[in-house]
């Protein structure tokens, strides 16, 4: 394959709301540049960039793809990024290494939440944004409407390039608002007739194109004093002003088609190759230094050091593991050798790949800008840093949500968790919104992701790519126990069977302690229990809290002891009768200290647009919740941040339940803050459910 210069490399991700028409706008681009053969449909489970066995079988994508294809001489890295919320890691991968965001709307549906948070993230990544307006040839499109919600949302950046020709409900064609020229799709030679703009079109074209024009005349003064002294704008000054308006964010065109008819197509991806900007528009990029701050480093397309930035791995059962790769500086050539910067490890590259769907193209070399793959890197993993400089270069990593959504994982078959432990560790290779802890105090194996069709996709993916089936229940909650009364208790463990015997005894107050931990003490006057012995009493005190409460059998807390009396043999006597003494003491005890169950408490954090904060706060009491404040977010305007208490038990199916009451515009994170007392209605079913699982 011929070498490409970095002024002609064009990143771009498609971005959107599910069911937008991501894919198939891929999809269409890849035809008309005659790099594949066919159309794929979504339906018919064939198209380039969802080719993984679960996409195909729900009809929808799951990660993020790449599709390189060639276009004027321009080359295309298109970056497919699902749409669906639990998939938002792939979102923030692809906005990092891409130069630009086209965000797909559907004509029918218009703006929507999947619409608002691609623009928030192409805007937090700080890449020009430009807009498709899908399906435009379905009679129940209305481009007219979905344009002006554009506008209304976004601002008056937002400018129209093509807008549909309709005539009654059918749209005849579509108008290129830059040459203001008629394009219409004959089916029966497959190609485009272009034509004059229609006499009763003339008006609202005109409308549109003066929209354009008042758009592209702010990029400059020139320009400025030309629309306002009604000179004419010629094509190459538009073509220039629009390339520049969206690289500084002054213009955010918005393009119309029908991807599965691949109408306006052509027009789109022209207006690619002559205005999105070309990898060194952004001048800088941003790295982490060696405080830990994020600073600026030249994008440097000629330099004699490469670097490259890992922004993706996959891992393939049959290929091994893939490294999504940009090259962020110099060239990198097939055979290279370059230094992880994050574990100082040398990683010699294998072939070099450009992608087009799960179809790899060899390439020799790849310059600054580029997107590819390599294979079986041993020690690089996502947001690593491979390069031939001599600094520690790191460039700055993708930061990724919290997940959230848990389940305990059970597998089908008996002896199947290393397996399961192995292949979820393969895929937490791939995917850093999964987590995974192995419990040792629920004994259980615990998953968690950003949704539930996110952990069923991992349940999948165990299951075909690992050959190990599980199912998801619901996890356990890591109770406490505790004591409110003070006792005395007394211990004795005596035995003896012939030759030397046991003997420890002691007395011992309880009380609640302070803190979490024991706090011991000894108060033993006359030496009724030697010094000696004292670390084995508070040893077996130890033991006996860990082994659990007398309740519900869950570790013990707060627990304050003094050993103020007891009595020992001086034969029979030694650490093991103490520490059996101690434990008999605890027993006897604990059951007279008014024992309770303690749960985890979160502080909770809910962002939420300000209709939604009703919702929020009439769905925490039922969660036990209780509110400690609500404030503006210091950064996203409408919005209010609430803050509240609620017990962990009560957060597992919050992902979805908020999802639903703020239809997918609420956002939320947690972390624990204390144990609390479980409220007396709830304990005894607690100690139930506890006893009838230690039965087990």
């Amino acid at each position: 394959m011929e070498k490409v210069l970095t002024k002609n490399i064009r990143n771009v991700c498609l971005l959107g709301h599910s069911g937008g028409g991501k894919t198939s706008l891929a999809e269409a681009m890849l035809y008309i540049a005659k790099e594949t053969d066919r159309l794929g449909k979504i339906p018919e489970g064939n198209t380039v960039c969802d080719y993984d066995p679960e996409e195909v079988r729900r009809g929808f994508s799951l990660s993020s793809s790449l599709a390189s294809l060639t276009w004027r001489d321009i080359r295309f890295h298109i970056l497919d990024v699902p749409g669906y919320f639990d998939f938002e890691g792939e979102m923030r991968q692809c906005v990092r290494v891409a130069d630009a965001a086209v965000i797909v709307v559907d004509g029918k549906a218009g703006v929507q939440v999947g619409t608002e948070q691609a623009w928030e993230a192409a805007t937090e990544a700080g890449i020009p944004k430009a807009f498709f307006i899908n399906r435009f040839d379905d009679g129940e499109c209305r481009f007219h409407r979905a344009f002006g919600a554009l506008r209304e949302h976004f601002g008056v950046t937002v400018c129209p390039i093509q807008i549909p020709l309709i005539e009654v409900d059918k749209v005849i064609g579509f108008v290129n608002l830059i040459d203001m020229v008629v394009y219409t799709f004959e089916s029966a030679t497959g190609s485009y007739v272009q034509s004059e703009i229609p006499a009763e079109f003339r008006e609202t074209c005109d409308e549109y194109h003066n929209m354009l024009l008042e758009s592209i005349a702010q990029t400059s003064e020139e320009l400025m004093e030309k629309f306002f002294g009604g000179e004419e704008i010629s094509h190459d000054e538009a073509v220039e002003a629009i390339h520049e308006g969206i690289i500084h964010g002054d213009i955010v065109p918005v393009f119309c088609g029908a991807a599965v008819k691949m109408w306006g197509i052509k027009t789109f991806m022209d207006t690619i190759a002559d205005s999105f900007p070309r990898p060194t528009a952004r001048k800088v990029e941003h790295i982490v230094q060696a405080d830990g701050t994020i600073g600026e480093i030249p994008v440097e397309k000629e330099s004699t050091d490469t670097s490259l930035f890992v922004f993706k791995t996959v891992a393939d059962p049959f290929v091994g593991k893939m490294s999504f790769f940009k090259v962020m500086s110099g060239e990198v050539k097939e055979n290279d050798t370059l230094r992880n910067t994050r574990s100082g490890a040398a990683e010699k590259l294998g072939h070099l790949y450009l992608l087009r769907g799960k179809k790899q193209i060899a390439v020799d070399s790849m310059v600054c800008g580029d997107i590819g793959v390599t294979t079986k890197l041993s020690d690089t993993n996502t947001n690593d840093t491979l390069t031939t400089r001599t600094d520690d270069i790191r460039y700055q990593p993708i930061t990724y949500p919290n997940p959230y959504a848990c389940r305990a994982v059970k597998p089908c078959s008996k002896g199947d968790e290393d397996k399961i432990s192995m292949g979820i560790a393969r895929l937490l290779e791939e995917d850093p919104t999964i987590r995974f802890e192995n419990n040792a105090e629920t004994k259980q194996l615990v998953l968690y992701g950003l949704g539930e069709t996110h952990l069923d996709v991992v349940v999948a993916k165990l299951k075909s790519r690992f050959g190990t089936a599980v199912e998801l229940t619901a996890p356990r909650v890591a109770y406490r126990e505790t004591i409110r009364k003070k006792v005395d208790a007394e211990g004795k463990h005596k035995k003896q069977s012939g030759g030397s015997g046991q003997y420890g005894h002691v007395k011992i107050h309880f009380a609640p302690g302070e803190t979490d931990d024991l706090t011991f003490t000894e108060s033993v006057f006359g030496g009724a229990v030697p010094k000696n012995f004292f670390p084995a009493v508070e040893k077996g005190l130890r033991d006996a809290m860990v082994e659990g409460g007398v309740l519900a059998g869950y570790p013990m807390v707060r627990l304050a002891a003094d050993l103020y009396d007891g009595s020992y043999h001086e034969v029979d006597s030694n650490e093991i009768s103490f520490k059996l003494a101690a434990r008999l003491a605890y027993r006897e005890g604990l059951l007279r200290a008014d024992p309770v169950l303690l749960e985890p408490v979160v502080c909770l954090q809910v962002t939420v647009p300000d209709d939604y904060v009703g919702d929020v706060l009439g769905d925490l009491p039922r969660r036990r919740g209780r509110v400690g404040g609500i404030e503006a977010h210091p950064v996203k305007s409408g919005y209010q941040t609430v803050t509240a208490d609620v017990p962990l038990a009560e957060m597992s199916d919050y992902v979805t339940a908020l999802r639903a009451a703020t239809q997918g515009r609420g956002r939320f994170d947690y972390e624990f803050a204390r144990y609390e007392e479980v409220p007396a209605n709830l304990t005894q079913k607690l100690v139930e459910e506890a006893k009838a699982l230690n039965a087990q």
